[in-house]
């Protein structure tokens, strides 16, 4: 059985057609990427999973449950983290005060788990830790990443969600980015990777999906997805 199984998922944003009826599965450990042009569903489909986009057609199951109907908050609470696209950090609260806002939705929270948890995201984010006093919108760009995938560890998710995580970073800060991801999953957390990035997406999953005009047209490993001429023509500069 699949950690994450995605059938037949159809969203509308009044007219017009986001997603046509896309399937596609995550299994345990397993980092998937998808991958297309922009307006072809990725972002959709990210937020259609964590409950936050009402779907006309489909269903969604995690762990075996039907999660297809239930808010935002309750499938957090089940184990499925959103880092989204932008960050989303709060600029006014300093590091610390942004990592402990990420235990709200831990169903396993006290005290001493969340100072546990704060110290293993400073362990993976040594940069954080030498700025967990300074407000969050004082970072850099790539810091602020980080503070955003670190307070989304925070609730200790089973399946971690990453909207464009390299969006607007310089090159060397992309490959840090994706080092850590590649971390993040060897220390047990599953990864669903939405990346314009596509040659780094595909270097790191070990499957791939690509979407375009709201269907998935391909699919296979990330590194039969990366010498693909077709996908090579598309979306790598091939």
């Amino acid at each position: 059985m699949s950690m994450l199984s995605v059938e037949n998922l159809v969203v509308n944003y009044g007219y017009i057609h986001a997603l046509l009826g896309i399937n596609f599965h995550v299994d345990e450990g397993e980092i998937i990427t998808l991958i297309g042009s922009n307006g072809a569903g990725k972002t959709t489909s990210l937020m259609s999973i964590s409950g936050m986009l009402k779907k006309a057609e489909g269903k969604i199951t995690f762990l075996g449950q039907d999660i297809s109907a239930m808010k935002p908050h309750n499938i957090a609470r089940l184990g499925i983290s959103h880092v989204p696209e932008g960050r989303k950090i709060f600029p006014e609260l300093t590091v610390d005060e942004n990592l402990r806002v990420g235990t709200i939705a831990n169903p396993r929270y006290d005290k001493g788990r969340s100072l546990e948890m704060r110290d293993r995201v400073y362990t993976l984010f040594p940069r954080l830790k030498e700025r967990l006093n300074q407000g969050g919108g004082t970072l850099s760009g790539g810091e602020q990443q980080m503070l955003a995938i670190g307070r989304g560890l925070m609730m200790e998710p089973k399946l971690l969600i990453l909207d464009e995580p390299s969006l607007g970073l310089a090159p060397n800060i992309i490959e840090n980015i994706f080092e850590l991801i590649t971390q993040i999953r060897e220390d047990g957390i599953t990864i669903l990777l939405v990346e314009q990035n596509a040659s780094m997406a595909l270097s790191v999953a070990d499957r791939g999906y690509v979407l375009e005009n709201g269907k998935i047209s391909l699919e296979g490993t990330g590194q039969s997805l990366l010498v693909n001429e077709e996908v090579r023509r598309a979306y790598l500069g091939a």
